[in-house]
């Protein structure tokens, strides 16, 4: 699971469908999502110990989800 953060949605906690090195893949069907460009920050939970916040940006939107490319600062 993956807490996704943005003014226009507040925090929301969403399961991914993929991960890879580039990004990664969240289920967000029934969630009205900012649009592809938009700069979010996401936290993996459940790790035991807080995950790092990290800076994503939509790539990609689907009905099932939408696709986030890593931004690495």
């Amino acid at each position: 699971q993956v807490k996704v953060t943005h003014p226009s949605i507040g925090d929301i906690i969403v399961n991914t469908r993929d991960i890879s090195d580039g990004g990664l893949f969240l289920l967000t069907e029934e969630i009205n999502m900012p649009p592809v460009g938009t700069i979010v920050q996401g936290q993996v939970q459940g790790m035991g110990a807080e995950g790092p916040i990290l800076k994503l940006e939509i790539v990609r939107l689907e009905p099932a989800g939408i696709g986030l490319k890593f931004i690495n600062e």
